[in-house]
């Protein structure tokens, strides 16, 4: 299980009574998590996710709760910090900082279709055009210069094969660093996959995750999200379904030239970003009681992102 600072009851009631939520009822550890400890929390007045940042500083935590805040004003189906009597958003449980959030509602989706995707597209448009003109500032710790350092430390641990691939994927990033840098930027989820969005039947009713949330290129969001839902057999790209969630988003925000131009490296960068991170975790977290993803997946994804025959859609 994914829990690596365990709560106790009791100070899980004293941490809950500022909120006036009501009796604790019951509670438990979420699985699915690989860097933060979760918790789903019953109370009296509804149900909610605990989450205790286990990485990265404390003085980001600010972000994402004005950008849920900012999203959730905006109508948007997503969590935010509930506030204690004092208005406290953010504090502390067993050392560590602290949120309680609303629990949404609805399932996750192991086989989208095209008409999952669409909703997924259009949804993240939203989230882009909520925050282009505003953008609340945040340097993701997994962006182009760690990748390009992970990348190279990890290098002499892969094989032929695997290091051929992951060396001309940062040769790449190295030469259009500056291009990519240079797109159109908002605020990204930066982590949109199927685990992390909720359907009601084929309604999408809530995203969740937003902890590797920051600002940057929108373009980088869409690969990411792209990559894990629009997937075939083999994980190749699934073109109906990737022409749905491009085709919905292109529908609320056009994209530019520019964006057209550097897709299929954008792609291949969004495969190095999560190829490197898993491969980390295995390291880290061997032999450890914790959920880690299979590297192999986005290794096989980079590969099949050689050739990339999908184009976004542009309006001529």
């Amino acid at each position: 299980m994914s829990v690596f600072t365990p709560v106790s009851r009791p100070e899980l009631e004293t941490f809950l009574a500022p909120y006036e939520l009501g009796r604790l009822l019951d509670f438990q550890g979420i699985a699915a998590g690989t860097e933060n400890s979760n918790f789903f929390v019953s109370l009296e007045k509804g149900e909610f996710v605990l989450t205790l940042i286990e990485r990265g500083p404390a003085e980001d935590l600010p972000f994402f709760i004005d950008l849920l805040d900012v999203l959730h004003d905006a109508d948007m189906p997503v969590p935010y910090a509930v506030r204690d009597r004092e208005g406290h958003g953010l504090r502390q449980l067993c050392g560590k900082p602290a949120l309680l959030q609303p629990r949404l509602s609805g399932k996750h989706v192991k086989a989208p279709n095209n008409q999952h995707c669409a909703q997924v597209g259009e949804l993240l448009a939203h989230i882009h055009l909520a925050t282009r003109e505003r953008i609340i500032e945040r340097r993701t710790d997994r962006g182009l210069d760690w990748m390009l350092s992970a990348g190279a430390e990890l290098l002499p641990g892969l094989d032929a094969e695997q290091s051929g691939l992951l060396r001309s994927a940062l040769q790449e990033i190295e030469a259009h660093k500056a291009q990519i840098l240079a797109l159109p930027k908002a605020n990204l989820h930066a982590d949109l996959f199927r685990d992390n969005v909720m359907f009601e039947g084929t309604h999408l009713s809530g995203l969740i995750d937003f902890y590797n949330a920051c600002s940057g290129p929108m373009l980088y969001d869409i690969a990411i999200t792209l990559n894990d839902w629009c997937l075939d057999a083999n994980g190749g790209i699934d073109l109906p379904h990737a022409q749905a969630l491009l085709g919905a988003y292109a529908g609320l925000r056009p994209f530019t030239a520019a964006e057209a131009e550097l897709w299929p490296v954008m792609l291949r960068v969004g495969c190095v970003r999560f190829w490197l991170s898993r491969l980390i975790a295995a390291r880290d977290f061997a032999g450890m009681d914790v959920t880690i993803h299979d590297p192999r997946e986005f290794e096989v994804r980079l590969a099949q992102r050689q050739h990339v025959a999908l184009k976004l859609p542009i309006a001529l």
